[in-house]
């Protein structure tokens, strides 16, 4: 359902912009929210073994957050730069973070990360057929990648050891439509 909505432009940074919008709310009243502009992201779960073996192994990341104040398991994951489509930017995350590329990519949703504030989408996806390269990290990146089975990451998920919302969704997610589908059941890409 369309709605009108007004913009005032606050502040412009590397990869996200604020706004303040005075929005027509649904009931006819009106108000002003702060809303964070980001151009979306990619996310994917590499899969060095075939996901649907009975305890395959991924990579995982353990990376330094400092709005989360320390590190986060995480899958691969970035922004899109400019026009970008999503998989080339879960595809160039793959390379750059984890130091793999893939010979298979398959999307499994879009997810908003925080609606209530952010027009931020992540596309998620799985990739398989992996060989590793060089990762290139960026400056202000730390990463480690680790290999850990299927049962390791979705334990470290169920004890709150992994915590990163993208990276949670994706995993239960495969876990959930994947790994349980009848054998030749293909998702869409």
């Amino acid at each position: 359902m369309p709605y009108d909505y007004t913009t005032k432009h606050l502040h412009t940074g590397r990869r996200i912009s604020v706004d303040l919008d005075t929005v027509c709310f649904p009931d006819g009243s009106s108000g002003t929210l702060e809303v964070v502009r980001h151009p979306g992201a990619a996310a994917v779960i590499p899969f060095l073994d075939p996901p649907r073996d009975a305890d395959p192994r991924i990579l995982l990341l353990r990376q330094f957050r400092h709005a989360a104040s320390g590190l986060l398991w995480e899958i691969p994951a970035g922004t899109l730069d400019g026009t970008e489509d999503p998989v080339s930017c879960a595809r160039r995350e793959l390379e750059e973070e984890a130091g793999a590329t893939a010979g298979r990519f398959e999307h499994l949703t879009t997810i908003f990360t925080t609606p209530g504030f952010t027009d931020e989408r992540i596309h998620l996806f799985l990739a398989t057929d992996l060989t590793r390269v060089p990762s290139r990290l960026e400056a202000d990146e730390f990463i480690e990648v680790h290999e850990v089975r299927w049962s390791t990451a979705l334990d470290l998920l169920r004890e709150g050891g992994l915590v990163d919302a993208k990276s949670m969704t994706a995993l239960l997610y495969v876990e959930s439509f994947h790994r349980s589908a009848p054998p030749g059941t293909t998702l869409a890409v």
